[in-house]
C-alpha cells in the first residue's frame, strides 16, 4: 500500500471542497419544510351568497297569503261569501241597524279585525304588499322571531281596522288587504333601519346582525333627519293615493289610506313592546346611530 495514499473517503471529501457549493438533497434526507399546496380539485368552492334570503316567519306569512288568495278560483257566489265573512265591514258594527244579519254573525265582529288583512283583491294588490314586505318585514321577522312577528302583524292589522272603522262608520264595502300590517312593519323598522350597521345604513353587516342593532328611542328617531325624510315621503304617497282617489289594480279598488295610517302609528308606537333586543346603556342606541353617511 502506498503510504502517501489517503483513504478514498478523504479524497472524496477533498474533491468536494474544490467544487462549487451546491445543495443536493438525497431522497433519503429530510427535505425543507414548505406548506403543501392543495390540489386544485380539492379546493372548496367559493361561498355563494344568496340573492335574497327570507326568514322562516316571513316566508310562512307570504305563503299563507298566496294560499288564501286561491279563493279567487272558487265560484263567484262562494268567493263573495268569503269576503263578506272574513273582510272588514264597518257597517257590521252599526248599532242603529235592526234586523240585519251580516254573514259570519257575531263572531265576524271579532275575527274580521285580523282576517281581512289576509285577503287581497287581485295579484297586483298582493304583489304590491309583498314587495314592501321583503325589506322591512324580513328585518322585523329576524329581529322579533316568529311568535312576536305574527302577533305584531295581527295587532297592526287590528289598529288599521279600527282607524278605518272610525273614519268609515257606515260603509258597507268590505275592506281587505295586508297594507295596514305592511305599514306597521315599515314604521317599526325605521326605529333601527338607519342605525349604523343596520339594513338601510351605509355600513351594514350581514342580515342577522343588521336586524339586531340597538334601536333608537322614539324621541331620538323623530329627531333623526333620515327618519323624518322617510316619514314625509310615506305620508305624502298615502295622501296622494288616498285623498286623490288613485286606484291600484285592474279592479279600480280605492286605497284605504286611513287603515294604512292606523297600522303605521301602531307599529311606530308599539315597537318597544315587541322588541327583544336589549339596550345595554341608555345612550347606546343614540351613540350607534352616527352612521358614515357624512363621508366627504
Amino acid at each position: 500500500m502506498n503510504p502517501c495514499a489517503e483513504p478514498p473517503s478523504r479524497l472524496i471529501g477533498r474533491n468536494r471542497s474544490r467544487e462549487p457549493s451546491l445543495e443536493v438533497f438525497h431522497p433519503l434526507e429530510s427535505a425543507p419544510e414548505f406548506p403543501p399546496e392543495p390540489a386544485p380539485e380539492l379546493l372548496p368552492p367559493p361561498p355563494r351568497e344568496p340573492i335574497l334570503t327570507l326568514p322562516g316567519a316571513l316566508t310562512a306569512y307570504v305563503l299563507l297569503l298566496a294560499v288564501i288568495h286561491l279563493r279567487v278560483m272558487l265560484p263567484p257566489e262562494l268567493e263573495n261569501w268569503t269576503v263578506d265573512v272574513f273582510g272588514f265591514i264597518p257597517r257590521r258594527y252599526d248599532s242603529t241597524l235592526l234586523a240585519i244579519d251580516f254573514p259570519g254573525g257575531e263572531g265576524a265582529k271579532v275575527w274580521t279585525f285580523v282576517t281581512y288583512s289576509l285577503l287581497h283583491a287581485n295579484l297586483s294588490h298582493i304583489g304590491f304588499n309583498v314587495l314592501w314586505l321583503l325589506p322591512f318585514g324580513s328585518a322585523l321577522a329576524r329581529r322579533f322571531g316568529a311568535i312576536r312577528f305574527f302577533l305584531f302583524m295581527a295587532v297592526t292589522a287590528a289598529a288599521g281596522a279600527l282607524a278605518h272603522l272610525v273614519t268609515h262608520e257606515h260603509a258597507v264595502a268590505p275592506m281587505i288587504g295586508a297594507s295596514a300590517s305592511v305599514s306597521g312593519t315599515m314604521a317599526a323598522a325605521i326605529r333601527f333601519a338607519f342605525v349604523k350597521g343596520s339594513f338601510l345604513s351605509f355600513s351594514r353587516g350581514d342580515a342577522d346582525a343588521a336586524a339586531r342593532v340597538p334601536a333608537l328611542s322614539l324621541m331620538r328617531a323623530l329627531r333623526n333627519g333620515r327618519v323624518l325624510g322617510f316619514l314625509g315621503i310615506w305620508f305624502a304617497v298615502n295622501i296622494i293615493f288616498g285623498v286623490g282617489s288613485i286606484a291600484i289594480g285592474a279592479d279600480g279598488a280605492s286605497v284605504a289610506w286611513q287603515a294604512h295610517i292606523g297600522g303605521f302609528f301602531a307599529g311606530l308606537l308599539l315597537f318597544s313592546l315587541f322588541d327583544p333586543v336589549p339596550r345595554t346603556a341608555a345612550h347606546a342606541a343614540d351613540a350607534s346611530s352616527l352612521d358614515v353617511s357624512n363621508r366627504g
